[in-house]
């Protein structure tokens, strides 16, 4: 999939996020938002300008998010983002409304719905996991002009092809056919159990 389809997956497939930014403090505060649309230009959300929430966003302007679907661990797709979110106000309004009726239910009139800001996470990165497959599936996207950078385990020039990484990997997915070891980034648990137990300490996480 395309970063596109991921933001899309979000809004249509998961919906509701946990989100997390910082207080005043710089400690953690969580909230769950409804991802109520997505395009290319990124995911959009809506909230109330009397919230603590509202505040936090327009401070810092960053947050961090999760979704998960699937009804157990096994059978789960989860994807986060993190980025960089901008108050658009309420032009768009009317568009979240029609694609999510049931905030007719919360917001009944238009001076309630005066409250409302609309949000839009513009630039970030994210990762998909999906634990539903074997082996399992991991992914990176980024939006908005963002770069993601590379991450996770990696096998150096030092790998004298002993194969113990292969042996102690949950998922079987470093390929140690050839004169050194190569981990397969899109089926790999990030655990580092490889790196743990390479002899050469040729492995190492970026």
């Amino acid at each position: 999939m395309d970063s596109k389809q991921y933001l899309e997956y979000i809004a249509r497939e998961i919906h509701t996020t946990v989100v997390a930014t910082t207080d005043e403090e710089g400690l953690p505060v969580t909230c769950a938002i409804d991802i109520m649309d997505a395009d290319g230009g990124g995911l959009y959300f809506l909230t109330a300008k009397g919230k603590r929430f509202y505040h936090r966003l327009k401070r810092q302007g960053y947050l961090a998010l999760t979704g998960v679907k699937g009804k157990d661990t096994l059978s789960c797709v989860a994807v986060s983002v993190r980025g960089k979110a901008r108050e658009l106000g309420g032009g768009m309004l009317g568009r979240l409304f029609e694609k999510n009726p049931y905030m007719n239910e919360i917001y009944p009139t238009q001076v309630s719905r005066d409250a409302l800001t609309v949000f839009q996470i513009y630039q970030g990165t994210g990762e998909w996991f999906d634990l539903s497959v074997k082996p399992i599936e991991r992914a990176s996207f980024d939006f908005g002009g963002a770069m993601e950078e590379e991450q996770g385990f990696f096998v150096g020039q030092g790998c004298v092809g002993c194969g113990r990484c292969y042996s102690v990997c949950p998922q079987k997915c470093i390929d140690i056919r050839g004169e050194r070891a190569v981990i397969q980034q899109s089926h790999c648990l990030h655990c580092g159990r490889c790196a743990e137990i390479c002899p050469q300490q040729a492995i190492a996480k970026r």
